[in-house]
């Protein structure tokens, strides 16, 4: 039982009472009450599981009550029986952007829609139009994001399926007949969704460890079971695929279930061009070749070298460039997790974050970090409790006593102080220069006024990383991966404008984004820009996030010199022009 649970399920409750139509004071007071628990600075499960919550503003005696239930038993009744007076399908209403609990109660209690389905067939028929507060244009943008979700529904963030993959593979391990065990596929190309995920295992018993894998509990589905291979689904749909090989044919196995197709093409080209056929299993001499026997191989490595190439990391092989760059031995050497020593765009509960700057920064240092950067939002986000001018000086007031705090106890550890400033539809900030000045740094985003054309979109951008007092650009496309697309812009042109103006371009490292896309990385490196991975964290745990961002940094062919948070405390501090804190 974590804070983060206790907060969750009283934010679901007071959205399912607002389903309902409950009294708008109760369901205030179930917000205040997650509020509260978000933000409360002790421990507050251990609290709640002792029932000692009394005195606690914002939690009065009923949740207290719910509080003590769900800390010390894992389950809550009232929140059982609440979510069972709806059918379960409307919950996937949710899903759907632009739905909120308003409209959705309206379209349940008027059209009795309970599932996602029945909301495309309403939607199709014209009958969602005809209600108050609708019209033609919502029920049209409510079948788009319906289209959007269908044509997405067999695919999967590449966070989402992290643990899984992770617990998978280490049940597989654990088996005494397994020699080595590995993650393939897109999953080991750190794309970042993925349709579903093989697993390779090498293994002279192939039968007990196709039977282990597919006895567990986790397994949904058994699709197919073979001597060698098996397909489970999980109970999320996620499909994975085990194929066991021998030892001898592992490294060849590996390299060709990682793909991609085209990169496996090319290599295939490669081992053709010197007398050899090479498959998912081995490498063999091409019949009427002249070629010397073949080798065994004991990992990729060693058949890389053998086709003339330098090692290529998995997350590079998708045929842009990589096999060309390994012949030259001009491969980037890729930027590592533990080359990170700081980031920036993270949230408190001072705007909609779920942790105080105090346990972000604890969170911080645990991750061996040197510094963390608070940028919450800005006065026009209100939907995410944004920052107004006085609030935001009182943050940064605090900030600085935190950070001579640390020094007093002698921790080399700084937090600096920023803001998400949101960039408004004329390419205009949020805050005046006077303000702005008063930041340690600038993340500029877009939350807003997202259906420009991709002229006025283009505009806006250029316009505000022009802006002499931002630091960076925060996710450039605005997407949302697997339920909303980015929004319409120029993107060659925007990186053109960080060129000129010294602006940094953020990889968002948040799984539902992954933004700026790793497909434009190589571009904007060659412009002389440089890149922030930042997990737009919310609270403490999503600084793991920062894991992501270095594997979809590495995609992009960066390298540490190309990330700015790579630089230690006394270099960022240079580079951001402030005096150290001594």
């Amino acid at each position: 039982m974590t804070r983060e649970t206790l907060a969750d399920t009283l934010e679901e409750i007071a959205l399912l009472l607002e389903l309902k139509g409950e009294n708008p004071f109760k369901i205030r007071a179930y917000r205040t009450g997650a509020e509260t628990v978000a933000q409360f600075p002790g421990d507050i499960v251990a609290l709640a599981r002792e029932g000692k919550l009394s005195g606690i503003k914002g939690i009065g005696d009923a949740l207290q009550q719910k509080l003590h239930e769900l800390a010390s038993t894992g389950s809550l009744g009232f929140y059982e029986k609440l979510k069972a007076e709806f059918p379960p399908g409307l919950f996937e209403l949710f899903d759907l952007q632009g739905l909120g609990p308003k409209k959705i109660k309206a379209l349940h209690e008027t059209l009795g829609v309970d599932s996602v389905a029945k909301l495309k067939s309403l939607c199709e028929s014209g009958e969602v139009a005809k209600l108050p507060g609708f019209g033609a244009k919502t029920a049209a943008k409510i079948l788009e994001s319906i289209a959007f979700r269908e044509s997405n529904a067999d695919r999967f963030r590449l966070g989402d399926v992290a643990g899984p993959v992770e617990e998978i593979l280490e049940c597989l391990r654990d088996h005494p007949e397994a020699l080595r065990v590995e993650a393939a596929g897109s999953y080991r190309r750190s794309k970042e969704t993925v349709h579903d995920v093989d697993f390779l295992v090498a293994t002279s018993r192939p039968e007990e460890v196709i039977e282990h894998f597919v006895s567990q509990p986790w397994v949904s589905r058994v699709i197919a079971k073979g001597p060698t291979k098996a397909s489970i689904n999980l109970a999320n749909g996620l499909q994975c695929d085990l194929r066991a090989v021998s030892n001898a044919e592992f490294a060849c196995a590996l390299a060709y279930f990682t793909g991609s197709k085209e990169h496996n093409v090319a290599m295939r080209g490669r081992a053709l061009e010197r007398g050899y056929t090479l498959n998912e299993y081995r490498l063999a001499v091409k019949e009427g070749s002249e070629a010397a026997e073949a080798p065994v191989f004991e990992n990729e490595a060693q058949l890389h070298r053998f086709l003339g190439l330098d090692y290529i990391a998995p997350e590079l092989r998708e045929n842009t460039g990589e096999i060309e760059a390994a012949e030259e031995g001009d491969l980037p050497r890729l930027i590592e997790l533990e080359n990170l020593r700081g980031t920036f765009h993270n949230h408190s509960v001072a705007s909609d974050g779920r942790n105080t700057l105090e346990e972000m920064a604890a969170a911080a240092i645990e991750h061996g970090l040197q510094y963390l950067g608070i940028a919450d939002h800005s006065k026009s986000s209100f939907q995410a409790n944004g920052l107004d001018e006085t609030r935001l000086r009182a943050q940064i007031a605090e900030i600085r006593a935190l950070n001579a705090r640390y020094r007093d106890e002698g921790l080399k550890f700084r937090l600096f102080a920023g803001n998400e400033v949101d960039i408004l539809k004329d390419g205009s900030l949020d805050f005046d220069d006077d303000l702005l000045g008063e930041l340690d740094y600038v993340v500029a985003s877009v939350h807003n006024a997202m259906s420009l054309s991709e002229a006025a979109m283009t505009e806006r951008l250029i316009k505000a990383v022009s802006h002499p007092r931002v630091t960076m650009l925060g996710h450039l496309t605005g997407r949302l991966l697997l339920e909303r697309d980015p929004y319409a812009v120029d993107i060659p042109a925007v990186i053109e404008a960080c060129a000129e103006h010294g602006t940094v371009i953020e990889l968002n490292c948040s799984p539902w984004r992954l933004d700026m896309d790793w497909r434009w990385w190589k571009h904007a490196v060659a412009k002389g820009v440089k890149c922030a991975i930042n997990p737009d964290a919310h609270r403490t745990s999503q600084l793991e996030y920062l894991a992501f961002g270095v594997r979809l940094a590495r995609k992009g062919w960066l390298r540490r010199e190309d990330v700015i948070n790579t630089l230690d405390l006394a270099a960022i501090e240079a580079w951001l022009g402030l005096k150290p804190i001594t």
